[in-house]
């Protein structure tokens, strides 16, 4: 079987395993906070006393971060599971960003092309990770 050299796009897609890395520690430690929050009370304007809970955006969270820190390091040791699973993470990002583009456009903007730039450099070039 003939190897194909190595292109400059493996850079893109280490770059998404770091994302997915730094970005699944990130969620993981937002769910700590998230859950050590729960249970907090808030107070309205008009006085009425809000009980609000943060466990399911917690656990949420906790478990996100886990996903995407493991999907980051096969993505970095060239897994085919670790790709799929970072373009489905990716595809979600954009679709989300897309729902809050008229809150954050500017930033909506930005994580929107850095995930199609990482969806392409993962469905194309994923592979020359794991050459040697």
């Amino acid at each position: 079987m003939a190897t194909h050299p190595r292109t400059g796009w493996v850079g893109w897609v280490y770059f998404a395993g770091a994302v997915l890395l730094v970005g699944g520690v990130v969620q993981f430690i937002n769910g700590l906070s998230a859950l050590a929050r729960s249970g907090t009370t808030f107070v309205a304007p008009s006085g009425t006393a809000i009980h609000v809970s943060y466990l399911g955006a917690g656990l949420s969270l906790l478990i996100t971060g886990v996903v995407l820190a493991i999907a980051g390091v096969g993505v970095f040791s060239g897994r085919t599971w670790a790709r799929a699973a970072a373009i489905g993470l990716a595809v979600l990002s954009v679709l989300t960003n897309i729902a809050f583009f008229g809150v954050y456009p500017l930033s909506s903007a930005v994580v929107i092309v850095l995930d199609l730039f990482v969806i392409y450099a993962l469905a194309a070039h994923g592979r020359e990770v794991a050459r040697r």
